[in-house]
């Protein structure tokens, strides 16, 4: 007979002792990285002095600059309403139709981070398409007003494309003092990576381990349970063609840090309420327990690294097949 999970015994073993010590050391881990390449405040300071990128660096227009400098600001707007609202409908149905168990899954926790991430991102573009407007239209104020006093010198052929993008970009070249992210934008761009690493992980997970498994009887496959396990990366590879944003390998800090909170929350609610597991690698009574929760966690590795190589794909060939309209990192 399985033990119940709010027994003294349950916990008080090796198997726990083992999964604790792995989850804790991840943690501290991934705050070290943290503190390391994005808390210190003297390293921003030095930063801002000596004009230099770090790692860590991010700019405000990161936020809501497109890839391109031909697509306006205004259409990644305009994608992030629409995977805003398909996101929120189905984790409203998922809520209506299954209830508030759904908060006890992992999937269902970045389902919600990943809405949450195009809401931020749907505030973060009306103000970029306010900024983009009103430095467009200094742009042209200058311009007449060069014409009304006379000082004005049209260019060349060659020269008037190079003005016309100069009016319509916002790249580091043309721009060299760029503001400085907020905390605001600081947020997001977290929580970008974060959904990016988290997604993949969900999915494969998914599809890999627990949808082979499935019982028939009880757990088919249905609309419901196929869109949360691929809306959720469709939506966000879309948000990446579009974005300038960039992606540095140690933000995977926060992913880890995503999913052990996960974790804890996941013991703390055992160790209260009997009940069942969401996920059966998470179930403590088994010997290869500890094995299990080593699996998952080395594999935050490779699925943030394959979602940062994607974009490490778009930055390579768009800047190589398009390098005059591409404003993204290279």
């Amino acid at each position: 007979m399985t033990t119940a999970t709010t027994a003294p015994r349950y916990w008080w073993n090796w198997r726990f002792l083992t999964g604790a010590i792995f989850i804790l050391s991840s943690i501290v881990m991934a705050a070290v990285l943290i503190r390391k390449y994005e808390g210190c405040k003297k390293s921003r300071r030095e930063r801002r002095e000596n004009q230099r990128e770090t790692v860590g660096s991010l700019y405000e227009d990161e936020a809501w600059r497109t890839s391109f400098k031909v697509i306006h600001p205004a259409w990644l707007l305009a994608y992030r309403i629409a995977a805003f609202v398909v996101l929120l409908a189905l984790i409203i149905t998922n809520f209506v139709l299954d209830g508030a168990v759904i908060v006890f899954f992992y999937t269902q926790w970045t389902f919600c981070l990943v809405t949450i991430y195009f809401a931020i991102g749907i505030s973060l573009s009306i103000y970029g398409c306010y900024k983009y407007r009103n430095r467009v239209g200094d742009d042209a104020a200058d311009h007449v007003r060069d014409e009304e006093e006379g000082t004005y010198i049209a260019p060349t052929l060659g020269e008037n494309a190079d003005t016309s993008n100069t009016s319509k970009s916002f790249t580091d070249e043309e721009c060299p003092s760029r503001k400085a992210a907020g905390v605001y934008v600081y947020i997001f761009q977290v929580i970008y990576q974060m959904c990016g690493g988290a997604v993949v992980l969900t999915d494969v997970v998914f599809w890999s381990l627990l949808y082979p498994n499935l019982d028939s009887e009880y757990d088919e496959l249905d609309f419901m349970m196929a869109s949360m396990h691929s809306f959720n990366l469709g939506l966000l590879l879309g948000e990446t063609i579009l974005n300038g944003m960039r992606f540095p390998m140690f933000r995977i800090s926060y992913f880890v840090l995503w999913t052990g909170l996960f974790v804890i929350f996941q013991w703390i609610i055992h160790g209260c309420i009997d009940m069942w597991w969401p996920y059966p690698f998470l179930d403590l009574s088994s010997n290869y327990a500890p094995l299990w929760y080593l699996g998952v966690g080395v594999a935050h590795i490779p699925c943030y690294g394959a979602y940062a190589l994607i974009i490490r794909m778009k930055q390579f060939w768009f800047s190589r097949s398009f390098p005059k309209s591409f404003q993204g990192e290279r």
